[in-house]
């Protein structure tokens, strides 16, 4: 289903498809940020890789298809989100690509790496007959108990700000909160009565979303 949002993110870019559906609204909106929409779509499939490595190779549980669906319309509606903001026809003036995009590719990129990087190293460590049943906390996992997570927020990031609209930047703020006020107590939790006294002493000296700070 990621497929089908790439897919229609391509026929928005590439072939004309968010003038047309413009025009079928009736409104006189134009495309002013081509080389950003570009951009945008290029972020969208590197992301889409990363989900297949994710789902076809790091991911040890079953997946249900009802969060296949809800999680698949949400990266669908933000994929296209992002790309129409990108295109700039909310906007009186066009928003050219700049040195500061830079910047932003990098926060792409690292986080990327940050994310998948991090759980390669986690699943590598576990496939060894001497360390199944143990808590890992080496690797980038020795900087923050869920780096991967803030690693989702770094690349966010980058992606929002490739917009070139601050807007944008409301998805990162709440995939943090959502992370620090959901995901991340209730997977200590979980991983606490997993593996005890070994969990609880890595909680204590490890930060938990953001290495040397939180």
């Amino acid at each position: 289903m990621h497929a089908l949002s790439v897919g229609f993110l391509a026929y928005l870019v590439f072939f004309d498809g968010l003038t047309t559906l413009v025009s079928l609204l009736n409104e006189q909106w134009t495309v002013k940020n081509e080389d950003r929409l570009i951009l945008i779509f290029a972020c969208a499939a590197l992301y889409f890789v990363r989900h297949l490595v994710t789902l076809l190779y790091l991911l040890v549980r079953k997946v249900d298809w009802g969060e296949v669906v809800g999680l698949s319309i949400f990266i669908g509606l933000f994929e296209i989100g992002f790309a129409v903001l990108a295109s700039g026809i909310f906007s009186n003036h066009p928003t050219p690509l700049s040195w500061i995009d830079g910047v932003w590719i990098i926060l792409l990129l690292g986080g990327s790496y940050l994310n998948t990087g991090s759980e390669l190293q986690r699943k590598w460590w576990k496939r060894r007959p001497e360390n199944q049943g143990h808590c890992y906390t080496g690797g980038l996992f020795r900087y923050a108990m869920h780096i991967n997570y803030f690693g989702d927020v770094v690349l966010f990031t980058g992606w929002a700000l490739l917009t070139g609209a601050w807007v944008a930047l409301i998805l990162p703020a709440f995939m943090a909160v959502s992370f620090i006020g959901f995901h991340i107590p209730g997977l200590d939790a979980y991983l606490s009565n997993r593996y005890g006294e070994a969990f609880d002493r890595y909680a204590s000296n490890t930060k938990k979303l953001i290495p040397w700070v939180y």
